[in-house]
């Protein structure tokens, strides 16, 4: 018996180091070395695209996860942040930071005029009108063809180069360049994201997700605070739009659309919408079967749907989510354990 317990006690201890900062570092330098262990640039690319969607993925967690609302629009700022980023450096100046900041602050602003309307209500209604709003944007989009291109969309969108003017520069045509460059960019504001979700105004969000009413009866504006919270989601929403549109170089009023909307909360619910990172590995899991699948069918999306029907029926949490709450149930049982003996 004491055999067992101490084996299982270090089951718990690996466990908690695999979801906890152990892990995170292990999956950074894991990112890091990926361009070294798969040595194509055909994954390089599809390990770059992962990167983005679980920014945007985890931008969504920031309304559905922490503040309870679940938005099916949130694809409106991959696309208008796209469109950002390609008018701006296509038309105008070819500068990437010029066009990630200007792709952030336009998602920034439009979340704030949606946000003026969308966070005074909640549950069906709220989803129903993020997804008029991203259906009025897509209409916009498609017809606007002196400016978007219409359904041909936009072509050439380029890969500016960053550096220092005068000093030294970096081409990001390469892969491999490419690939560090999102990831340093998506690092950092996962890291900023994560911050926030930690502080004291990430801890209000999640008390309003559990009971908006005893966090307004306390005299805190909830209102206000929905409304920041879908700030952030669009502003991050934004930098995954300008990001995805230099790594395409071709966008079009798709990316706008509701099913688009909705694979981005099929990647925050297959991961786990209540833990940070689960988001993110339900991006890359939806990215690596979206791949898989491809290549001996069509209709991936049937078995994308099957799989979510069995997640919503048996792991309602996500599959980190599971593995996280499987880690707290074992550690539960390891402390009682102790007591006992």
């Amino acid at each position: 018996m004491e055999g067992m317990a101490s084996g299982k006690k270090l089951l718990t201890r690996l466990a908690e180091r695999l979801t906890g900062r152990f892990g995170v570092t292990a999956l950074l330098i894991l990112a890091v070395l990926a361009p070294f262990l798969v040595q194509s640039d055909y994954y390089i690319q599809l390990c770059t695209e992962i990167l983005i969607a679980s920014l945007l993925a985890i931008s969504l967690n920031f309304l559905i996860g922490y503040t309870g609302l679940v938005s099916l629009g949130h694809a409106v700022y991959l696309g208008v942040g796209a469109y950002a980023f390609a008018l701006l450096t296509k038309n105008v100046y070819p500068s990437m930071w010029a066009g990630l900041i200007v792709a952030g602050a336009s998602c920034a602003l439009l979340a704030w005029f949606m946000g003026i309307f969308c966070v005074r209500l909640a549950g069906l209604y709220f989803a129903m009108l993020t997804l008029a709003f991203s259906q009025v944007v897509y209409t916009v989009a498609y017809y606007w063809r002196d400016v978007t291109g219409g359904d041909d969309g936009m072509l050439g969108i380029p890969k500016p180069e960053i550096g220092i003017p005068g000093a030294f520069s970096i081409s990001l045509e390469s892969f491999t360049n490419f690939y560090y460059f999102v990831l340093i960019i998506v690092a950092t504001l996962i890291f900023l994201s994560w911050k926030i979700a930690n502080s004291p105004f990430g801890r209000v969000l999640q008390a309003i997700r559990e009971n908006p009413e005893r966090v307004e009866f306390i005299g805190l504006p909830v209102h206000r605070y929905k409304l920041y919270a879908f700030i952030i989601a669009g502003t991050l929403g934004g930098f995954a739009g300008g990001l995805y549109s230099t790594f395409q170089g071709y966008i079009s009023p798709d990316l706008l659309y509701w099913t688009q909307s909705g694979e981005i909360v099929l990647m925050t619910i297959l991961g786990g919408m209540y833990s940070f990172l689960g988001p993110a590995f339900g991006a890359g899991l939806l990215l690596y079967i979206r791949d898989t699948v491809l290549n001996f069918m069509e209709y991936w999306r049937i078995v994308v749907g099957s799989i979510l029907v069995l997640l919503v029926l048996f792991l309602p949490g996500g599959i980190l989510g599971f593995f996280e709450g499987w880690i707290s149930r074992l550690s539960i049982g390891g402390d009682h354990g102790d007591a006992r003996s």
